[in-house]
């Protein structure tokens, strides 16, 4: 089955039969549950809603699917066309829209498709509206509108240009100073819209760009998710390009990873770290990333005077979590940077800016900044088990195991250790326990995650 419906919208193949792959029908059926929730929640009978799309083959298929849909409920559309996520989260707020809908798959392959669904301020829906949504669509609750009454499309392909416009004027982001130093910067933008935003946002801070798949065609030259295996082309342009370093971004451009200028990978979880780093520096406050995410924010929030709060896995769970204790900076450990100053949501091009400006400041090559933080190294494993086991239970034994450790148990469980830790998260779909460690060495956590397999299945009795 590769269709996947979650609380913030819905996944899956292309193709295939219905109800179980992302076909136009179920396009149909849940932008019709959204649109009718947002009916329902706004009191309105023409909302708003705003929609863009990643560069994938099927986007525009299924872009005409869901707004047309959504016309029929008597909905007005916004079409931005080729788009990034955060460009569609900055746009919502700024047209006093209703909602949005982002389709996207993120890093998946370029067989899938998906609907992910915002709110009135351009954020991710909460798990409750979530789940009404889901409810709406299993049992095909929408009345559409008379034609009379129907929505209409009216198309703005300047958010792009209006969100970098919105990136350079923050107060942290300093072109002129990016500018002076020159920078030279390889772009993997995946053949997605990430080959339209990025380059231009670099151009216009002074940087010569040197491009790498940036023509947003939606054939992904290689799997799209911003990882060091998959980017070896990346790599290797950068040192026969002289170039300062480089980046990726993941297909709907709210995952952002670096490479030295070596060809080394910054580290994808480092994307965070530096950009708090520098946004520390500036203005001290509190910090916020997943229970996944690598213990080295922490330790720069510290660094900076400031607290570090871990939230549960997913990004509407860390922007709740930010709001809660005002933090200046978070996001997720793949490469997501979420800075409130702009919006609440996951931004390579802030993540971009921000991290130019503080190389720019440092006078230091990428591999020089990369040393000055402390280094980890994660492993990430999984155990499949029976269906008839009890995963609640082997997740218990697991924490009872370790009661006079630091245990987090708002996403599973996590131990923390003086120098190390791990974290266990049950799969919501089958029967198998996700396993995340990091130590101060690849060898101590991949032992660390070994151990943890193996008192899992003492547990578990297999």
């Amino acid at each position: 089955m590769t269709l996947i419906k979650s609380i913030s919208g819905i996944r899956g193949t292309i193709g295939g039969t219905v109800g179980d792959n992302l076909t136009p029908i179920d396009a149909v059926k849940f932008a019709s549950a959204y649109g009718s929730w947002l009916k329902e929640e706004t009191n309105k009978e023409h909302p708003t809603v705003v929609i863009g799309r990643d560069a994938r083959i099927s986007g525009a298929m299924i872009q005409q699917l869901v707004m047309n849909s959504l016309v029929g409920l008597g909905i007005h559309v916004i079409d931005l066309g080729l788009s990034t996520t955060p460009t569609v989260e900055v746009a919502v707020p700024i047209e006093k829209a209703d909602g949005g809908i982002i389709l996207t798959a993120s890093h998946n392959p370029k067989q899938w498709n998906a609907l992910k669904l915002l709110n009135g301020k351009g954020e991710f829906l909460n798990a409750a509206n979530g789940q009404k949504i889901l409810e709406k669509a299993a049992n095909d609750d929408y009345i559409f509108a008379e034609v009379d009454d129907l929505g209409s499309i009216t198309s703005d392909d300047t958010y792009i240009d209006k969100h970098i416009e919105e990136v350079l004027a923050l107060e942290l982001v300093d072109v002129a100073i990016v500018k002076k130093s020159g920078f030279r910067v390889v772009v993997d933008a995946v053949n997605s819209t990430g080959g339209i935003a990025i380059p231009k946002l670099l151009k216009k801070m002074g940087v010569d760009v040197v491009e790498l798949y940036c023509e947003p065609n939606g054939h992904f030259p290689h799997n799209p998710e911003p990882l060091k295996e998959h980017l070896t082309d990346l790599s290797e342009l950068v040192v026969k390009e002289k170039a300062d370093f480089g980046l990726t971004v993941d297909p709907d451009v709210d995952r952002l990873a670096f490479m030295s200028e070596d060809g080394e990978m910054f580290g994808e979880e480092y994307t965070l770290v530096a950009c708090a780093d520098y946004v520390l520096g500036k203005t001290p406050g509190n910090t916020v990333s997943n229970l996944s995410s690598s213990r080295a924010l922490r330790d720069v929030t510290e660094k900076h005077g400031g607290t570090y709060q871990a939230s549960a896995v997913g990004e509407v769970n860390v922007v709740s979590k930010m709001k809660e204790v005002k933090a200046v900076i978070g996001g997720e450990g793949n490469g997501g940077i979420i800075y409130p100053d702009t919006h609440y949501g996951r931004d390579s091009l802030v993540g971009v800016a921000l991290f130019l400006t503080h190389l720019a400041e440092k006078k230091c090559s990428v591999s020089e900044l990369r040393a000055t933080y402390p280094s980890y190294f994660m492993s990430k494993n999984k155990i499949q088990l029976t269906p008839e086991l009890d995963v609640d239970a082997i997740l218990k034994g697991f924490h009872n195991k370790h009661i006079n450790e630091e245990v987090t148990t708002i996403d599973g469980v996590k131990v923390d250790f003086d120098d190390c830790w791990v974290h266990l998260r049950k799969s919501n779909t089958e029967p198998i326990i996700r396993i995340y460690t990091e130590a101060l060495s690849q060898e101590k956590a991949d032992q660390l995650a070994h151990d943890t397999i193996t008192a899992l299945k003492e547990i578990a009795g297999i």
